[in-house]
Protein backbone atom coordinates (compact mmCIF):
# COMPACT_ATOMS: atom_id res chain seq x y z
CA UNK A 1 0.00 0.00 0.00
CA UNK A 2 1.34 3.48 -0.95
CA UNK A 3 1.72 6.32 1.51
CA UNK A 4 -1.14 7.88 -0.10
CA UNK A 5 -3.42 5.04 0.09
CA UNK A 6 -2.29 4.63 3.83
CA UNK A 7 -3.25 8.61 4.49
CA UNK A 8 -7.02 7.75 2.72
CA UNK A 9 -6.93 4.45 5.36
CA UNK A 10 -6.47 6.35 7.98
CA UNK A 11 -8.61 9.32 7.30
CA UNK A 12 -11.55 6.86 6.56
CA UNK A 13 -11.26 5.68 10.14
CA UNK A 14 -12.41 7.17 13.64
CA UNK A 15 -9.66 8.12 15.99
CA UNK A 16 -9.71 5.07 17.91
CA UNK A 17 -9.46 2.54 15.27
CA UNK A 18 -6.18 4.62 13.48
CA UNK A 19 -4.54 3.83 16.77
CA UNK A 20 -4.82 0.29 16.18
CA UNK A 21 -3.85 0.42 12.89
CA UNK A 22 -0.74 2.13 14.07
CA UNK A 23 -0.81 -0.52 16.55
CA UNK A 24 -0.85 -3.34 13.73
CA UNK A 25 2.09 -1.39 11.83
CA UNK A 26 4.26 -1.94 15.16
CA UNK A 27 3.62 -5.56 15.30
CA UNK A 28 5.12 -5.38 11.25
CA UNK A 29 8.20 -3.85 11.57
CA UNK A 30 10.92 -6.08 10.41
CA UNK A 31 13.43 -6.93 12.65
CA UNK A 32 16.87 -5.34 11.55
CA UNK A 33 19.10 -7.58 9.20
CA UNK A 34 22.25 -9.00 11.22
CA UNK A 35 24.43 -6.81 9.29
CA UNK A 36 23.54 -3.55 10.37
CA UNK A 37 23.21 -4.63 14.10
CA UNK A 38 26.62 -3.43 14.69
CA UNK A 39 25.86 0.10 13.16
CA UNK A 40 22.85 -0.38 15.57
CA UNK A 41 25.17 -0.92 18.50
CA UNK A 42 27.56 1.34 17.91
CA UNK A 43 25.40 3.79 17.90
CA UNK A 44 25.01 4.79 13.97
CA UNK A 45 21.91 5.76 12.53
CA UNK A 46 20.12 6.87 15.28
CA UNK A 47 17.72 9.66 15.30
CA UNK A 48 19.28 12.10 18.50
CA UNK A 49 15.93 13.99 18.27
CA UNK A 50 13.10 11.04 18.97
CA UNK A 51 13.47 10.33 22.78
CA UNK A 52 12.70 6.68 21.36
CA UNK A 53 16.18 5.51 20.47
CA UNK A 54 15.44 5.43 16.87
CA UNK A 55 17.52 3.87 14.42
CA UNK A 56 17.10 4.67 10.58
CA UNK A 57 19.10 2.75 7.91
CA UNK A 58 17.71 3.73 4.29
CA UNK A 59 19.82 2.07 1.29
CA UNK A 60 19.28 3.59 -2.51
CA UNK A 61 19.44 0.85 -5.31
CA UNK A 62 19.43 1.25 -8.84
CA UNK A 63 16.53 -0.74 -10.15
CA UNK A 64 15.86 -0.73 -13.65
CA UNK A 65 17.67 2.15 -14.02
CA UNK A 66 16.25 4.45 -11.75
CA UNK A 67 16.85 4.79 -7.92
CA UNK A 68 14.57 2.97 -5.06
CA UNK A 69 14.69 3.50 -1.63
CA UNK A 70 14.65 1.13 0.67
CA UNK A 71 14.68 1.79 4.60
CA UNK A 72 15.26 -0.46 7.25
CA UNK A 73 14.57 0.30 11.12
CA UNK A 74 14.93 -0.48 14.45
CA UNK A 75 12.74 0.71 17.25
CA UNK A 76 11.96 -0.90 21.33
CA UNK A 77 9.01 -2.65 21.38
CA UNK A 78 8.48 -1.23 23.72
CA UNK A 79 7.45 1.87 22.20
CA UNK A 80 4.53 0.88 20.06
CA UNK A 81 3.45 4.57 19.01
CA UNK A 82 6.80 5.42 17.63
CA UNK A 83 7.40 1.73 16.16
CA UNK A 84 4.06 2.05 14.14
CA UNK A 85 5.15 5.55 12.85
CA UNK A 86 8.71 3.86 11.59
CA UNK A 87 7.10 0.38 10.36
CA UNK A 88 4.61 2.69 8.51
CA UNK A 89 7.32 4.60 6.91
CA UNK A 90 9.47 1.70 6.00
CA UNK A 91 6.59 -0.25 4.50
CA UNK A 92 4.77 2.66 2.77
CA UNK A 93 7.84 3.88 1.15
CA UNK A 94 9.73 0.94 -0.04
CA UNK A 95 10.42 1.00 -3.65
CA UNK A 96 9.80 4.44 -3.98
CA UNK A 97 11.79 7.17 -5.62
CA UNK A 98 13.94 9.35 -3.46
CA UNK A 99 11.66 12.66 -4.77
CA UNK A 100 8.69 10.36 -3.29
CA UNK A 101 10.32 10.37 0.21
CA UNK A 102 11.31 14.26 -0.58
CA UNK A 103 7.92 15.04 -0.60
CA UNK A 104 6.34 13.37 2.30
CA UNK A 105 4.84 15.92 3.92
CA UNK A 106 5.88 17.65 6.86
CA UNK A 107 3.02 17.24 8.77
CA UNK A 108 2.36 13.45 8.36
CA UNK A 109 0.75 13.28 11.60
CA UNK A 110 -1.97 15.51 10.23
CA UNK A 111 -2.45 14.00 7.31
CA UNK A 112 -3.11 10.24 9.01
CA UNK A 113 -5.84 12.30 11.48
CA UNK A 114 -3.52 11.15 14.55
CA UNK A 115 -1.74 14.52 15.31
CA UNK A 116 -4.26 15.27 18.00
CA UNK A 117 -3.77 12.24 19.69
CA UNK A 118 0.04 12.05 20.36
CA UNK A 119 1.38 14.22 22.93
CA UNK A 120 4.04 17.08 22.17
CA UNK A 121 7.34 15.53 22.72
CA UNK A 122 6.12 12.08 20.08
CA UNK A 123 4.99 14.63 17.54
CA UNK A 124 8.22 16.59 17.87
CA UNK A 125 10.19 13.05 17.72
CA UNK A 126 8.83 11.95 15.10
CA UNK A 127 9.43 15.32 13.05
CA UNK A 128 13.20 14.61 13.91
CA UNK A 129 12.59 10.98 12.67
CA UNK A 130 10.90 12.02 9.35
CA UNK A 131 13.38 14.89 8.72
CA UNK A 132 16.29 12.67 9.55
CA UNK A 133 15.16 10.34 6.87
CA UNK A 134 14.71 12.92 4.18
CA UNK A 135 18.28 14.03 4.94
CA UNK A 136 19.30 10.54 4.54
CA UNK A 137 17.70 9.54 1.32
CA UNK A 138 18.61 12.86 -0.19
CA UNK A 139 23.00 12.30 0.76
CA UNK A 140 22.25 8.85 -0.75
CA UNK A 141 21.13 10.11 -3.98
CA UNK A 142 23.56 12.30 -4.70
Amino acid sequence: MTLAETIDLFRSTDPDTRLYLLLDYSDRLPPLPTELEALRDAGMGRVHECATPVFLYPRIETEGGEQRVHLHADVPRESPTVRGLVSLLAETLDGAAPAEVAAVPDNLLDELGIAGQLGQRRQQGFAGVLLSLKLAVAGAAG
